[in-house]
């Protein structure tokens, strides 16, 4: 245990006050492993924050021996901000950051001894796509045949297992693409290398090489962090999960919180098992559960409940509430995805007319395609809309290009950051021009940049030597300038000397006046930088850099109907939510309907996009759909037939009612399309009527028990 400060000691009362018993022992279980099972709205924020606030205030624990891991920038300051509202300032000198974030800190140190320099770029996932893209060039490999994102998250998901090129070739099926893919990371890790950049993956690959191979770098980060919590820990990936066990494995104060029920990332490399495994891995853990949720009303607790009990493959617990019942969950059977949106529209207004607001409602959806038919209903009734996960304001063209430039200068053996920017503004710089002078800096072991330092040798015309002699010195004065100006005003001479800005502001079409609107909200967030922190250029690329899609975001509250997939609500909370399209092959998704983690991990989700609701769920279905190009009659999910029947109310054009055929009556056949009854022959099971199709199909008989058919009049 770590040795108590000397100063007054905070009174235990005020960190853990309001707390319930479980939350409470949480907070004051500060030694040994523990594992919090912190259901949807339980409060989990709270009790991380507390617990870090009690081994600050009460326990007189060193804020730089405490390191707190989150999934996104965002929580991870709403924590420390939390904290030092408890304990003051003492809480500034902690690590409480993003894993990646955390792998940046210490390779910035480190990095000499894994053979880097430590101005190295950070790769996102574009930058990525075009060294990939570039190495499979540089192997003759055809791009029309071989995917190159594919072979991208082949690469990603090789290093998430702790594989290196050497080893993901050993351990690669014998189908050609592995084999390719096996090829591409070993060029690509050494492309890396030679233009001193990590990719995201990387950050975290490398740490934990670094710690396996120098036990002295590795004990240093032991004595240094003597208290670990890792939040979301279900969400951990195997290199994550080996990172924490490394730092934790010496004097084993791991907190880890987290919810098996809430495990949805397993295409992105997740592992459930690291927190089904915890107590295999800490025999003398101690497990607290959170059950009381603070969110929900107790019927939509008891549907989520009732929903995940099916899986086998969770940490037992039942949420409660002592928010009262609550209205019934809402579930309505919509002929098609146009009576869908038309019913959520009208509960919207509904909403809206009894005093809520556009915010209070989110539509949640297992597809992005699903959005479209609902989005064309807001715009046609003039419902204000607002799709979580768009293009966020890093992604925009102008910020990348700015940024480009940025990590240029900052790190010189950026290639793929030199080659996005060399000939923007143009420069009479041609991709001729630019071939050349790549084959010229590989052919003398060059970086792209030192390359062009030497342009007379490299041969490519008085016109291109002059562009590029020009090009060069303006990459090395900015280089030379960064020094003694704050990130702002860096940003200023690099958008003036560049002529970049003057692009833009010669240029009347109206898109160009708003990337000068983007360029000046670019400068907004480096005053916020440098009021922030004062850091340098690296610590300000570092930080952009490392933002998750929900960090880029815009904090924006417009009165807006919120869209989203149900995987971008986790951790968000509604009043009023939508959950549209529970269908079999839409929710749970074809492409996971075939083994029971697929089907357990859509169960998750189920329950995930459930507990977003705080006062009303409505669920709805199509008996038809018209979606990726088809149209399609799925049975209802059955994630639905989980709900117990006294926590429903149905509405709509319900599919388990069985129509009465009679002739004339006009029919769709799922297969093929509609037509008329011309003939009818049996009865109930053993019905069948013969339909006349108004297509080449002709008539056909057909057994109604067997074919799912809508009758389109009467």
């Amino acid at each position: 245990m770590a040795v108590l400060h000397p100063t007054s000691q905070i009174d235990p009362s005020s960190i853990t006050s309001g707390l319930n018993p479980e939350q409470k022992l949480a907070v004051e279980t500060t030694e040994g492993p523990l594992l919090i099972i912190a259901g949807a709205g339980s409060g989990k924020t709270s009790v991380m924050t507390r617990r870090i606030a009690f081994l600050l205030g009460v326990r007189k624990v060193e804020p730089w021996n405490i390191l707190a891991i989150t999934f996104t920038n965002k929580s991870a300051k709403e924590m420390n901000e939390r904290v030092r509202k408890l304990v003051g300032d003492r809480a500034q000198d902690m690590w409480m950051s993003t894993f990646h974030a955390m792998c940046v800190k210490i390779l910035r140190r480190e990095a000499e001894q894994l053979g880097y320099e430590n101005n190295f770029s950070i790769l996102d996932a574009q930058d990525q796509s075009a060294a990939i893209k570039q190495c499979m060039l540089d192997l003759n490999y055809d791009m029309k045949k071989f995917d190159p994102a594919i072979l991208q998250w082949k690469i990603s998901s090789a290093k998430n297992e702790l594989l290196s090129p050497k080893q993901m070739k050993q351990t690669a099926s014998s189908t050609l693409l592995d084999s390719i893919a096996a090829n591409v990371y070993q060029a690509y890790q050494e492309k890396l290398a030679s233009i001193n950049a990590f990719d995201f993956d990387d950050l975290i690959f490398h740490t934990v090489h670094l710690f396996s191979t120098r036990q002295d770098v590795l004990e240093r980060y032991q004595e240094k962090f003597l208290y670990l919590h890792v939040d979301e820990y279900q969400d951990t990936n195997r290199a994550q999960y080996q990172l924490v066990r490394l730092l934790a494995d010496k004097h084993r104060n791991l907190c880890v919180v987290g919810d098996s029920d809430q495990a949805i990332y397993r295409w992105r490399g997740a592992d459930i098992s690291n927190i089904l495994n915890f107590e295999r891995d800490y025999p003398e853990a101690t497990i607290i559960k959170l059950e009381q949720n603070y969110r929900s009303t107790s019927t939509i607790l008891e549907a989520a409940n009732a929903v995940i009990a099916h899986n086998q493959q969770r940490k037992e617990k039942r949420l409660w509430s002592a928010n009262g019942q609550g209205e019934k969950i809402s579930v309505y059977a919509a002929l098609d995805q146009t009576d869908e949106a038309v019913y959520v529209i009208a509960k919207v207004q509904e909403h809206v007319g009894a005093g809520g607001q556009y915010r209070d409602c989110t539509v949640l959806y297992r597809a992005n395609a699903q959005s479209r038919a609902i989005e064309e209903a807001f715009l046609q009734a003039a419902i204000p809309y607002k799709i979580l996960g768009g293009l966020t304001f890093y992604d925009r063209r102008e910020i990348r290009d700015v940024m480009a430039y940025l990590k240029t200068i900052a790190n010189p053996q950026d290639e793929i950051s030199l080659l996005r920017i060399v000939n923007v503004p143009k420069r009479n710089i041609g991709e001729g021009t630019i071939r050349r002078m790549l084959d010229f800096a590989h052919d003398h072991e060059l970086s792209l940049l030192e390359a062009m330092g030497r342009v007379e040798e490299a041969e490519v015309g008085a016109k291109a030597t002059a562009a590029i002699k020009k090009f060069y010195s303006l990459i090395v004065d900015l280089h030379d300038m960064q020094e003694g100006l704050s990130v702002t005003e860096f940003v200023e001479e690099v958008l003036r000397k560049t002529g970049y800005r003057e692009m833009y502001e010669t240029s009347h079409k109206e898109e160009d006046q708003n990337r000068l609107e983007n360029l000046a909200e670019l400068l907004t967030v480096t005053r916020a930088f440098d009021r922030r922190r004062r850091g340098t250029l690296a610590d300000f690329l570092a930080e952009t850099s490392l933002l998750s899609d929900l960090d880029k975001e815009s904090g924006k509250t417009e009165n807006a109907v919120h869209m989203m997939t149900m995987h971008a609500s986790k951790g968000l909370e509604f009043p009023v939510v939508f959950l549209v399209g529970a269908e079999e092959t839409i929710f749970p998704h074809a492409r996971s309907m075939d083994t029971l983690e697929g089907i357990e991990e859509e169960r998750n989700l189920c329950y995930v996009a459930i507990t977003r609701a705080r006062e009303k769920l409505h669920i709805s279905y199509c008996t038809e759909r018209s979606i990726f190009g088809q149209l399609q009659m799925n049975d209802p999910s059955r994630f639905l037939e989980e709900i117990p029947a006294d926590f429903i109310e149905r509405s709509g054009h319900d599919g388990h009612v069985t129509p009465h055929f009679t002739i004339g009556l006009t029919v769709r056949h799922p297969q093929y399309g509609t037509g008329v009854i011309t003939d009818l022959n049996g009865a109930e099971e053993d019905l069948s009527i013969a339909i006349t199709f108004h297509s080449r199909h002709g008539t056909k008989w057909v057994k109604p028990s067997l074919t799912k058919l809508r009758v389109l009049d009467s």
